[in-house]
């Protein structure tokens, strides 16, 4: 009976753990930008693959190097950081070479 119980406590305390750290990264990912248009960003990951799309809202936070920016603002081979929030993308970093 102990022993359960010192089993499901260790359990619980490894998914604890854990748990927070692949929601994180799940959030957010780095890639690199394939192109953009008024509301959307098409990325690849870092290396150069798994060509995706994200819808982004107007009231998204948008920087390149830094400073404020427009989704437009960001060309073809940026490097770009996308943090999402409830399935919503919410923050876009880019920095520029």
């Amino acid at each position: 009976m102990l022993s359960r119980i010192l089993t499901g406590l260790l359990v619980f305390t490894a998914l604890a753990l854990l748990a927070p750290q692949s929601w994180a990264e799940e959030k957010t990912h780095d890639g690199m930008v394939v192109s953009t248009a008024e509301g959307k960003l098409v990325m690849t990951d870092k290396d150069g693959k798994n060509e995706h799309t994200h819808m982004i809202a107007a009231t998204a936070s948008v920087t390149l190097n830094g400073k404020a920016a427009k989704i437009t603002d960001l060309k073809q081979g940026d490097a770009v950081k996308v943090t999402m929030d409830a399935g919503k993308v919410t923050v876009v970093a880019a920095t520029r070479a």
